[in-house]
């Protein structure tokens, strides 16, 4: 089943001009997101000569320097690595569906994003989906909800009231109605570990219940490869489509302002560094990149999360052909 509804995202990709890349699955640099944790290894030339590298965690870097190239429709099915991660929903090797469109606003892959999850209901002839007691049904239109109108809606937190127009965040507000919807605070929370928590906690059990939703619009500094929306500076062109409370993809209308965007790698970096004692090095190829690159939105959607939706399975390594070995503790 999961090879069947593969091939019918492929014949939808393909009727629609869009083109497959192969991206390489080793990068000089494997991303700059502070909580995500990479393979390393290494190029040894014919000198001896060593060379770090790392297992890609997405091959989102490759994409957008096709795109800078001049590819408009691109789609990749990718193997991604990402270490610190096992679990129902998550496997150190996993299969990312990401694809990308030039010129099209982010509000398009909300479209897609409802085409695909019909296309996979009906491939696997499930009418509705479910996961640990909720149900979603992916022949509905999708529910559009901001992260904001989540806090709101789920904790009785206005989570702007703590964002400023400027982009900084007051920790110890956002602590303190934390504090008020009987949530832990601890001492060392930063203002985003609060944002998590709240969603982990009161919200993502409450999405894609009954239909799937697309929960968009979060602050700047939780979205670090987007583009601020239009309309709020204090919000970026993002959203994360959700099925029985399952996150299944994440998107971005795509930021291209090279010099935002190593400031805000240095700064995930540097949270990195205090978190984990370990940071990534900064693909300045990319960078360069998206100094030529058009205007864009993508989108990286884990394909074995849906598979197991679409299979009515409870653990991704169940649409697994070869799980990797659990090891010893």
């Amino acid at each position: 089943m999961r090879n069947r509804v593969l091939s019918a995202f492929r014949a939808w990709f393909s009727a629609r001009d869009f083109v497959e890349a192969d991206a390489a699955c080793l990068q000089v640099s494997p991303g700059n997101e502070a909580h995500l944790s990479a393979f390393a290894t290494e190029a040894i030339g014919a000198s001896g000569a060593r060379t770090p590298l790392f297992l890609h965690t997405s091959p989102e870097f490759a994409c957008k320097k096709l795109l800078a190239a001049g590819e408009t429709r691109l789609f990749s099915v990718a193997r991604v690595f990402r270490n610190r991660e096992r679990g129902p929903l998550h496997h150190p090797e996993f299969t990312m569906l990401e694809w990308y469109r030039v010129g099209a606003p982010y509000s398009v892959l909300m479209e897609d994003c409802a085409d695909l999850l019909t296309l996979a209901a009906e491939t696997a002839g499930m009418r509705r989906f479910t996961y640990r007691g909720r149900e979603t049904d992916p022949f509905a239109e999708p529910e559009r909800l901001t992260l904001a109108e989540a806090f709101d809606r789920f904790a009785g937190i206005d989570l702007l009231a703590t964002v400023a127009r400027s982009g900084e965040t007051d920790r110890d507000g956002l602590a303190a109605a934390v504090s008020g919807a009987d949530l832990r605070v601890a001492s060392d929370d930063t203002w985003a570990d609060l944002v998590s928590r709240v969603l982990v906690a009161r919200i993502e059990p409450h999405l894609g219940v009954g239909r799937p939703t697309l929960l968009c619009e979060y602050p700047v500094s939780e979205a670090a490869l987007a583009r601020p929306a239009p309309h709020d500076p204090r919000v970026a062109e993002r959203f994360e489509l959700y099925a029985c409370g399952v996150e299944l993809a994440n998107a971005f209308g795509e930021l291209t302002d090279p010099v935002e965007q190593r400031r805000r790698f240095e700064a995930e970096m540097a949270e990195k560094l205090r978190v984990y004692g370990e940071a990534y090095p900064i693909d300045d190829d990319f960078l360069a990149a998206l100094a030529v690159m058009p205007e864009a939105s993508g989108i990286a959607l884990g394909f074995d999360r849906l598979a197991m939706l679409a299979c009515g399975r409870t653990r991704v390594e169940d649409v697994i052909w070869t799980p990797v070995a659990e090891t010893a503790p």
